[in-house]
Parts: structure tokens; C-alpha cells; sequence
């Protein structure tokens, strides 16, 4: 099986979130697949075989199998460029559909996605508290322009905004701790954010509950972000996402939400290749 390593959301041909990318004529079973992701061992391996127009797809972390990786999915369109030219490809999830663009350009191949459909809800009393326990935080310590909420663009995040960088830099928590809450409480990731003052967004997000400290670049976190900034009335304009840079993987991500309601968001990202060691 032939495993490539491609970096997506990388900045100056540096950082990024690596993914595994397996292309193959026939998707193997899913213990197959989630073994393979546990021994590539990043935050997401994603798995694509010819299906109609288009490709079906599949995404594993290490511990288990997830609805939707955005960095993966730019990290697709890099590998499928690479294969078979420069096109939107078409790919067919578990759920529902979406796509991504690959993108050559002098310095490689990017990628856009377009995510599934977006939404957000209220935040259960329960997990606020215990979130904010989580990182030793007070409400005080949050900006009250944008309440915590849940939010999805085709996995569930719990988005905390905070006050300052500074808290955003010094974040840390107990992992078993974290762990426990995301997988009780249904989250892919918690993402944590900070809004500089031209509306730029700094990001980190744990992704304790399928087995990573911390992810570096969260495609499907900045695309349920956007859902919620622009279905909540908060802002319609896209927006850039500096995230990894606390724990030196520095990753850029270019968000752009779609007109509507609910509608999908296009992220895009550079990718670099990770050598074979």
C-alpha cells in the first residue's frame, strides 16, 4: 500500500498539519484503514478509490474513524493532482459530498475545499463548565462578542474565543481529562481562538479525543467557524487562520464562506511533500 505524506496548510513551505494520503482502486475494509492510520500515526490518513465521477473517501485518526478532515481533504487534492492533473474532483463521504480543487502552482500543489454544509447550536451549562475547568479558565478570560458554541462543517468543534493571545499561547491541559469530555460530548476538536483587530483568527485545537494533543491545522474547524460567524450575523466577510504556530508547525488557512444559510466554505491551502526518513 502505497502511504504518501503531504503536509496541508503549510506557510512558506514550512509547518502544516501532515496527513497520510492512500490511493487505492478499492477502499480496504475499516479495520484495515484504521490500522494503517494508528501506524502512520498523524492526526488523519485519508483513503480515496475511483467511485462514478468522483472518489469515495474516508477518514481515520489513530483511535478512530472521523466524518470529515479538512487538512486531509487538501492534502487529497495535492496527492490527486499530482495523479492526474490540475481539476475539482468530486468526493463521496460517509454522509454526504464535497470536493476539492487541486492547484499547481510554482512552489507545488494547493488545494480549495468545499465543506459540507454548516450549522451551530447552544452550548450545553454542563460543557461549558467543564471546559472551561479544562484549561483553567474563567468566563472573564473570554470575549464576550462571540459566546462559546458548538459548531459543525462536517464534524462537531466547540469553539471558545478568548481575550487575549496570551492565553491562547500559554494553553495547556490534562489529556486523559480532555479525552474524556470530547468523546462524552460528541467533539472532533475544541477550538480555541483568538480575533486580532483586521479580523485575522489565531488558532490552536486539541484533538484529545481521538488520541492527539493538539492539531496543527484544522480545516473542518475553520470551515464550522465560518458557518457560524456568518449564520450568527457576526461577519460574512473570509478570513485567514494562523494556527500550529505555538507549537512550531506553523499552517495558514484562507476561509471564504459561502452565501446562505447553512452553506458550505471554501478553505484553501498550500501542501508541501514529507520525505521518507
Amino acid at each position: 500500500m502505497d502511504i504518501q505524506r503531504i503536509s496541508a496548510f503549510s506557510l512558506n513551505g514550512e509547518g502544516g498539519n501532515p496527513a497520510g494520503v492512500v490511493l487505492v482502486d478499492v477502499l480496504p475494509d475499516p479495520d484495515v484503514m484504521q490500522q494503517v492510520a494508528a501506524e502512520v500515526g498523524y492526526s488523519e490518513t485519508v483513503f480515496a478509490a475511483p467511485q462514478g465521477d468522483g472518489f469515495r473517501t474516508r477518514y481515520f485518526a489513530p483511535d478512530a474513524e472521523v466524518p470529515f478532515c479538512g487538512h486531509a481533504t487538501i492534502a487529497l487534492g495535492a496527492a490527486l493532482g499530482a495523479a492526474n492533473g490540475a481539476a475539482v474532483y468530486p468526493l463521496i463521504l460517509n454522509d454526504t459530498e464535497v470536493s476539492v480543487e487541486a492547484i499547481e502552482t510554482v512552489d507545488g500543489w494547493a488545494a480549495t475545499l468545499q465543506s459540507p454544509m454548516t450549522s451551530y447550536r447552544a452550548v450545553e451549562p454542563e460543557l461549558t463548565s467543564r471546559a472551561l475547568n479544562l484549561f483553567a479558565w474563567q468566563e472573564g478570560d473570554l470575549d464576550p462578542d462571540l459566546p462559546m458554541t458548538r459548531a459543525n462543517g462536517g464534524a462537531e468543534h466547540l469553539i471558545i474565543t478568548l481575550n487575549s493571545r496570551e492565553l491562547l499561547r500559554d494553553m495547556e491541559y490534562d489529556f486523559d481529562a480532555g479525552r474524556a469530555l470530547m468523546q462524552e460530548f460528541g467533539l472532533v476538536t475544541i477550538n480555541l481562538i483568538w480575533r486580532d483587530t483586521d479580523g485575522t483568527v489565531h488558532s490552536r485545537n486539541p484533538f484529545a479525543g481521538h488520541g492527539v494533543y493538539e492539531d496543527p491545522a484544522t480545516g473542518a474547524a475553520a470551515a464550522a467557524l465560518a458557518g457560524y460567524l456568518r449564520d450568527s450575523g457576526k461577519s460574512v466577510s473570509a478570513f485567514n487562520v494562523y494556527q500550529g504556530v505555538d507549537m512550531g508547525a506553523p499552517s495558514f488557512l484562507a476561509v471564504s464562506p459561502m452565501e446562505g444559510k447553512g452553506a458550505p466554505v471554501r478553505i484553501n491551502g498550500a501542501t508541501r511533500r514529507i520525505q521518507p526518513s
